[in-house]
């Protein structure tokens, strides 16, 4: 698996250098989207998939990355590109600093807490005239900036966050602290009396979720050039990061892969038809989500897994009896 992987990943890296070159601009600007959602939704199944905690308040970690990088970036005059990590930083203070509070919440309590928080943040970006309040604001800074230079440098970024994504999430997850999330989503009451710190392994994955978030969110409202609280704060962020996890697969790396394919495949797809709204792909996202749960619980990479035995990104760990066994 591990020379597939890195051919793959050469590949990848091969085609993202090239792709600004040689694919049309409209079409390098949708695959940048795919790609931040594709983190996005990466983000969000690292904290529901792998410590059983339902988020339906991501959506003000894309807004906090994002107006603070317009905001810095322009009262400052310093290089969005340069803030993204501040960026996610940001949200990940933001995320340890809720956590004490938000960790008392259990399942449905926990999501919806999450929830009102990101409408506090929201009304707040609404009441703040330096924020643009309801207006939104455009990213001065880069007025005097080439557009087609910072396109391509966005795409080039979304690109990186998703590799970094997928691959940060696969190593995180075949590592001790990973080990540890398995185990508290499983039973956390089991985690516990085996000495696990149910506390700690979540808050790691909450911080971690909340950086890659504010990060992506930040990079995608920085390709616009424009963020109001309508859009950075807006609940169908966390709706399509749902939507893509548990169509592909929660709990699994490649589930969010498949999961993402599947929600632009119809979006596209509907938009495209003539004579037909774009809003009817959400009906059609609907109608998929209910007949995947009904047929396949665990997603479409759970069922391909179970019907043909694909293993992808491999979590399986060799008991260290058996690597003994072998050297013997």
């Amino acid at each position: 698996m591990k020379p597939l992987a890195i051919t793959l990943a050469l590949a990848y890296v091969l085609a993202a250098a090239l792709a600004p070159t040689y694919v049309d601009a409209g079409w390098t600007s949708l695959a940048a989207e795919v790609l931040l959602m594709l983190a996005m939704a990466q983000m969000w199944n690292l904290l529901a998939g792998y410590t059983g905690l339902v988020s339906l308040g991501h959506q003000a970690f894309i807004g906090v990355g994002a107006y603070l990088v317009f905001y810095v970036s322009d009262r400052f005059e310093i290089h969005p590109f340069a803030l993204l990590p501040v960026a996610g930083l940001a949200c990940a203070l933001v995320a340890a600093l809720l956590a004490p509070l938000l960790f008392r919440l259990r399942d449905a309590y926990f999501s919806v807490g999450i929830w009102v928080f990101a409408e506090i943040v929201y009304l707040l970006a609404t009441k703040t005239r330096e924020l643009g309040s309801t207006n939104g604001v455009a990213l001065k800074s880069m007025r005097l900036v080439d557009t087609e230079t910072f396109a391509r440098n966005t795409f080039w970024i979304a690109a990186a966050l998703a590799l970094l994504a997928v691959g940060g999430v696969y190593l995180l997850i075949r590592s001790r602290l990973g080990l540890g999330l398995v185990a508290v989503r499983d039973n956390e009451l089991a985690a516990t009396s085996i000495g696990i710190d149910v506390w700690r392994n979540r808050l790691a994955a909450f911080v971690i979720s909340a950086f890659g978030c504010g990060i992506a969110g930040a990079t995608y409202f920085m390709g616009t050039m424009f963020v109001s609280p309508e859009a950075g704060f807006d609940i169908n962020w966390v709706v399509a990061m749902m939507f893509i996890v548990i169509i592909g697969g929660i709990g699994t790396i490649e589930g969010p892969i498949i999961g993402t394919l599947v929600y632009f495949g119809l979006r596209e797809g509907f938009t495209a038809l003539a004579g037909v709204s774009g809003s009817w792909y959400l009906v059609a996202m609907g109608t998929v989500a209910i007949v995947v749960m009904l047929l396949a619980p665990r997603g479409l990479w759970g069922w391909a897994r179970e019907r043909w035995g694909w293993q992808g990104f491999s979590q399986r760990r060799v008991p260290p009896a058996a690597l003994e066994g072998e050297q013997a």
